[in-house]
């Protein structure tokens, strides 16, 4: 079967053969996002799947890295996410790596037993949307993980050996709510010291309901000064031991990478120019202020 879009990944799986085992996204209540408002959730048929790693197989027999699609492949229990991970095998020889976003209520409902069989069967990185460590903000959001419950999972996977790409939404919070995001977000960061982690900058998505909050004049947007502002204060309360950063979505302002905690001063100072003025930011995000 063809791949059933829209297609959300990560920037880094760019080169990853795209398997999708599920449709949609389980926990699709978030009120900025827009992904997959038009598409049920559902798991796809085991022998739809198997049919597509056969296919792309024949074609790209030196596959060695696999997405597992879409929103959360993990709301899969083992019975069916293992057999998938042992076609893949399979069928791939060369494989070295696989991955899948991953709400955090699906991880913490595997024990410490499955999170380990996945890992056994090459299942090595989680993409994580925290998105805010405040749970008030999260509450008005209509996110269904809770931040503890994400801290947890985070944790827990690393137990496992299988590594986290956190991601954090700048501005989630809006005018109004900036300050405890930040804060909160500090918080739940240093817990949960993941292996990557991501800045994205909101954009609000037409007919989302946030953007009818917005529309209505009951969420303020951050501007671009106050977005960068969010970065500099977030990373400057930041105390991670060996985390690789990187905030060069599109939708971000600055595009900046670095190696915590190696990196941080030199991220902070590029942050600080950007926000006097020293460095131009991105021209396609300027002209859509």
């Amino acid at each position: 079967m063809p791949i059933i879009e829209p297609v959300i990944r990560p920037p880094s799986e760019a080169d990853s053969f795209l398997l999708q085992v599920t449709l949609g996204c389980s926990s699709d209540n978030c009120n900025f996002c827009g992904a997959y408002k038009n598409k049920p959730f559902r798991a796809k048929d085991p022998k739809e799947i198997k049919e597509d790693i056969n296919r792309f197989a024949a074609r790209h027999p030196d596959t060695r890295r696999v997405f597992l699609m879409d929103g959360d492949a993990l709301v899969l229990s083992n019975n069916k996410l293992v057999p998938i991970l042992e076609a893949l095998q399979q069928a791939f020889p060369g494989l070295s790596r696989v991955s899948s976003y991953a709400n955090g209520c699906n991880i913490t409902q595997k024990n410490d037993h499955d999170l380990r069989e996945l890992r056994e069967h090459q299942l090595s990185l989680i993409y994580m949307g925290l998105e805010s460590g405040s749970q008030m903000i999260l509450d008005r959001c209509g996110k269904k993980s809770r931040v503890d419950e994400m801290v947890d999972a985070i944790q827990r996977l690393d137990r496992a050996q299988i590594k986290s790409s956190v991601i954090v939404l700048l501005g989630l919070g809006g005018k109004k709510y900036s300050r405890e995001h930040v804060k909160e977000t500090i918080k739940a960061l240093n817990r949960m010291q993941p292996r990557y982690l991501s800045f994205l900058s909101l954009m609000i998505i037409p007919e989302t309901a946030l953007a009818k909050e917005a529309e209505r004049g009951d969420f303020r947007e951050l501007n671009s000064m106050e977005l960068l502002q969010e970065a500099y204060e977030i990373i400057q309360g930041l105390d991670l031991k060996k985390t690789i950063f990187r905030s060069n979505h599109a939708s971000n302002h600055l595009a900046l990478e670095g190696v915590f905690p190696k990196d941080k001063v030199n991220l902070l100072n590029a942050l600080r120019a950007a926000i006097e003025g020293e460095i131009v930011l991105r021209p396609e995000i300027m002209r859509g202020l």
